[in-house]
C-alpha cells in the first residue's frame, strides 16, 4: 500500500536518514555536512509555515519526501516556489517519485502557486557522484531547462554545474489572486501523522 501524507516532526529522523546518504555520497546536494536532527527539524518547521512538506509511505515505511520553499523572498515572487524531492536510494525508478511530486504539485496549485522551479546539480561529465538522473526525472514530469551555471559547485574535489528547471502550473492573470499559505488550507487529502 502506498500513501502520500503531510510530514510531521516525528518523521524527521527517517527523512534525515534518507537525506544523509545524498550528502555523504553524492553531489545531488551541494551540502558538505549532514545537518543535526535539531537543524533538520527546524528546516521542516520553517517550510511548513507556508509550504507543503509531504512524505510517501509504502507498506508503512517512509520511502521519500518532497517539499517546496520560497523561490525568492521579495513579495512579487509569491506565485513562484522552489521544489525539492529525495527518495530512499533503494526506492528509485519505481514510480514513487512521480506520485510524490504530483501530490506536491497539486498542493502547490491549490495554494495559487503558478511557477515551479528546481535547482539541480548537473555534471560536466557524469561520474560516481552525479548523473543527469535528476534533470531527466524533472524533464519527464514537464519541467524545462531554463538556465545553467557553470562550475559553480565544488564537492569531492570536482566542479559541478547547476541548472534551473521550470514548470508552469497555472494561469498568469492581469489581476492575480493572492497565494494562500499551505498551513491555512484544508489538508484532508494529506492528513498529518498521528502521535
Amino acid at each position: 500500500m502506498i500513501t502520500v501524507r503531510n510530514a510531521a516532526a516525528e518523521d524527521a529522523a527517517r527523512l534525515l536518514e534518507i537525506y544523509a546518504y545524498y550528502v555523504k555520497n553524492t553531489a545531488i546536494t551541494f551540502e558538505y555536512e549532514v545537518p543535526s536532527l535539531a537543524e533538520f527539524k527546524n528546516r521542516m518547521e520553517v517550510t511548513l509555515q507556508r509550504y507543503p512538506y509531504l512524505v510517501i509511505v509504502k507498506d508503512g515505511y517512509i520511502e521519500g519526501y518532497a517539499y517546496a520553499g520560497a523561490f525568492h523572498k521579495r513579495a512579487a515572487y509569491d506565485w513562484s516556489c522552489e521544489t525539492t524531492i529525495y527518495l530512499d536510494r533503494n526506492a528509485q525508478k519505481c514510480g514513487l517519485g512521480r506520485r510524490l511530486y504530483e501530490a506536491l504539485e497539486k498542493a502547490l496549485h491549490g495554494m495559487g502557486i503558478l511557477n515551479l522551479y528546481a535547482c539541480i546539480g548537473y555534471p560536466v561529465y557524469e561520474d560516481e557522484y552525479l548523473t543527469t538522473n535528476s534533470a531527466d526525472f524533472h524533464a519527464h514530469l514537464g519541467y524545462e531547462k531554463i538556465g545553467e551555471f557553470h562550475q559553480c559547485g565544488y564537492k569531492f574535489g570536482r566542479w559541478y554545474n547547476m541548472i534551473w528547471m521550470e514548470k508552469i502550473i497555472g494561469t498568469h492573470n492581469a489581476v492575480q489572486p493572492s497565494v494562500t499559505p499551505y498551513s491555512e488550507q484544508k489538508k484532508s487529502e494529506f492528513p498529518p501523522i498521528s502521535p
